[in-house]
């Protein structure tokens, strides 16, 4: 009863009703609701406390920015329900709101286009040296194959071009970095396709905000050599993966680049075959299958493993 009363009394304002309605369609900063509300910052974060008190809204901290997403599915569902039975959506709040976060959408698409502008010719010269990234993203595509995943979570998602490619197979999908700028970018482009099962966060790889088991599958996409302890970047993803669950891993074979480490950050210079199956075997993961997709100064490797138990061992040079 007290759940019921809690919930009752956070939608008991117009406002407040207006904001669930607004991250039904995708989740926003507090200046963002702010600005598609016409309020001001401190008055919206007091809504937005109260749904979040009620189990309907949840906040998340970002760098300097706050996001606010739905809450947990179960407490959440049934009041959405209730409200598209109950109708509404043609009066004039509904039709203003769905206006401005067009604009919203529309201011963060533009940002992400400056950004990109601005970065494109340090993403160029990494690009040219291995094979397309077209190529790489066919040859993860075939890995992964085409049975469904309930959950999916991308480590290191940057821009969200792997959640982009396959949150559509999945259930639900969550992408995660550490850098806020990244996920803003992320944001931008999946909330322009309306990809409304994806789920982004800001979290350590060593550190990732899932229950043990939680997830069917994870993506590692050139994320590992910036990693200054790939085995528990790889064990921690291990820990996510339920029974069978499948980790792939893309990253460069061992190079001698030494400029990528000191002008990109890079903390390895790529990974040899028996480095991943040394650290796969140490995380409790079965080897399932390894690609090589040269093509440039630099190798990609593809390589694939599942939670030890339902594995077996295959590997295949492309």
């Amino acid at each position: 009863m007290k759940i019921a009363l809690d919930i009752f009394r956070a939608l008991a304002d117009s406002t407040r009703l207006r904001i669930l309605a607004l991250l039904r369609s995708m989740e926003l900063s507090v200046g963002e609701l702010a600005q598609v509300l016409g309020q001001s910052q401190p008055r919206v974060s007091r809504h937005v406390k109260i749904l979040c008190d009620a189990g309907l809204a949840e906040r998340r901290k970002e760098g300097s920015w706050v996001f606010v997403a739905l809450g947990e599915a179960g407490r959440v569902a049934p009041i959405t329900a209730a409200l598209d039975a109950w109708g509404g959506q043609g009066d004039h709040w509904t039709v203003a709101d769905t206006a401005r976060l067009a604009a919203v959408r529309a201011d963060r698409a533009a940002a992400a286009a400056e950004w990109f502008e601005g970065h494109a010719g340090e993403w160029d010269a990494i690009r040219s040296l291995h094979v397309a990234e077209e190529q790489v993203e066919a040859a993860i595509s075939a890995a992964l194959g085409d049975a469904p995943v309930r959950r999916l979570i991308d480590i290191g998602t940057g821009t969200g071009r792997m959640l982009e490619l396959f949150a559509p197979r999945a259930t639900s999908a969550l992408g995660i970095d550490r850098s806020s700028e990244m996920l803003r970018l992320a944001r931008a482009k999946l909330s322009g396709q309306g990809l409304a099962n994806t789920e982004l966060r800001q979290a350590d790889l060593y550190a990732l905000p899932m229950a043990d088991g939680d997830a069917d599958a994870a993506i590692l996409h050139h994320v590992l050599h910036f990693a200054q302890q790939p085995g528990a970047a790889i064990r921690e993803a291990a820990r996510v993966l339920g029974s069978g669950g499948r980790l792939l891993i893309a990253d460069f074979a061992l190079h001698d680049r030494e400029e990528l480490r000191s002008r990109e950050g890079h903390a390895r210079l790529g990974f040899s075959d028996e480095q991943m199956l040394g650290w796969f075997e140490a995380a409790g993961l079965a080897p399932v299958q390894t690609d090589t997709l040269e093509g440039g100064a630099l190798t990609v490797k593809l390589w694939l493993a599942r939670k030890a138990g339902e594995a077996l061992s295959k590997v295949k040079a492309a």
